[in-house]
Order: C-alpha cells, then sequence, then structure tokens
C-alpha cells in the first residue's frame, strides 16, 4: 500500500513558517525546498509529497482527499466549514480578523455595507452583534473598498495593521484571534494513522517547545 502522505500548504507566510516547523520536528526538507516553484514538490527522502496552493483552497483539497493533510489558517477554516478535522494549532502566522473603516464614520442606518473576504465569518458576526448588514465580497484590495464609498465598514485579515495605517484606516473591533492548523482528511485518518499520528506527535513537541 502506498503510505505516502500528501500535504498541502498555502503559499506565502505560512509556507515558509510551516516548512521552518518541519525541520524543527526532524523532517529533512532540502535546501532548495524553499524555493521551488513547482506547485507539487515530491520529497522522497520522508516519503512526502507537498501540494502549493492558494490558502482557501487548503481545507477543499483535504476535504476531496487530494492531500491528506494540510496547513490552513483559522480564518480559512471558519469561512469554509470544510468536513476536515482540526489536530493541532501550530502557533504560526499569527494575526486577527478584524473590522475596520473610515475614521469618524458611522454604518448607515439603512442596509449598512460591509467589503469583506469571509462573507460567511463576517455575516455570522453582525448577526450576533444583532445588526443586519449588506456584505459585498471582494478578492483583494478590501481596503479600498470604504475609501470610494463602496462600503461603511470592511472585515479583513489584520497582521501588523500597517496596511489600515497606510490607507487611513481605522479598527473598530476584534472579531477573532488566527493562527495556522494542521488539518487531516476524516478517511486519510483511519488509513494513514500512524503516519499521520507521528506527524502531529513530532510538531505538537516543537509547538510546546517554542511556546
Amino acid at each position: 500500500m502506498n503510505d505516502k502522505l500528501t500535504i498541502a500548504m498555502p503559499k506565502g507566510r505560512i509556507f515558509e513558517e510551516a516548512a521552518e516547523l518541519l525541520r524543527k520536528a526532524e523532517y529533512k526538507l532540502p535546501p532548495e525546498f524553499d524555493e521551488n516553484r513547482k506547485l507539487i514538490i515530491d520529497v522522497e527522502a520522508e516519503n512526502l509529497r507537498f501540494i502549493l496552493a492558494k490558502p482557501m483552497d487548503v481545507a477543499t483539497y483535504v476535504e476531496h482527499g487530494v492531500a491528506d493533510v494540510g496547513i490552513a489558517g483559522k480564518d480559512v477554516l471558519l469561512e469554509e466549514e470544510r468536513n476536515v478535522y482540526e489536530l493541532l494549532d501550530l502557533k504560526i502566522s499569527e494575526c486577527y480578523l478584524a473590522v475596520a473603516g473610515l475614521p469618524g464614520t458611522k454604518m448607515n442606518d439603512v442596509a449598512p455595507k460591509v467589503a469583506t473576504k469571509y462573507p460567511n465569518v463576517a455575516a455570522a458576526y453582525f448577526r450576533q452583534q444583532g445588526e443586519q448588514v449588506e456584505i459585498i465580497k471582494l478578492n483583494g484590495s478590501i481596503e479600498l473598498a470604504p475609501l470610494i464609498g463602496l462600503s461603511d465598514r470592511i472585515v479583513d485579515i489584520v497582521s501588523t495593521g500597517r496596511t489600515l495605517v497606510e490607507n487611513g484606516l481605522v479598527e473598530f473591533e476584534r472579531i477573532t484571534d488566527v493562527t495556522s492548523r494542521l488539518i487531516v482528511n476524516p478517511v486519510s485518518y483511519r488509513i494513514k494513522d500512524s503516519r499521520i499520528n507521528e506527524l502531529v506527535k513530532r510538531l505538537s513537541e516543537v509547538v510546546q517547545l517554542e511556546g
């Protein structure tokens, strides 16, 4: 039986921090691993295959079983609500979801508009606050929406807050903290339980040491 473990990871900051975490867990990733431009990378020495994807797609790949496990931000898991198990908080790529907008502006009384990449998260949050809003889904440059009058507020990921400041926006409310999580396909977890449990054990030891 093929026991190669396939791991889906997002490109960018999470990829870099996750690769460092795997190395600290004594997985032998080659030096060129970080600079690779391929979308599928095989690490034969560890019997691992990596799929590099957009952050929002990682949980989808894991849910459909093309990847056994994945590393995804909690923001993606909250938004996508995929049928996957969350195994471990890796404590990397820390940030948070927040409500922001132009200083001094008030929400419109009738159907205030909120622009976001996270329509499900935003709708749930404002519903909990007892507010009815119109959600406008955007895929990029969320900060632009209040500047051009498209929305009263935005809901977006905040890391350092620099992007908000540079665009003249301020944070109004903090919704939830976000870190990257190790997730698994339920079927893979049954079939490849020993490999996956070993991965969880080794990574959790590193996370605890660094915590």
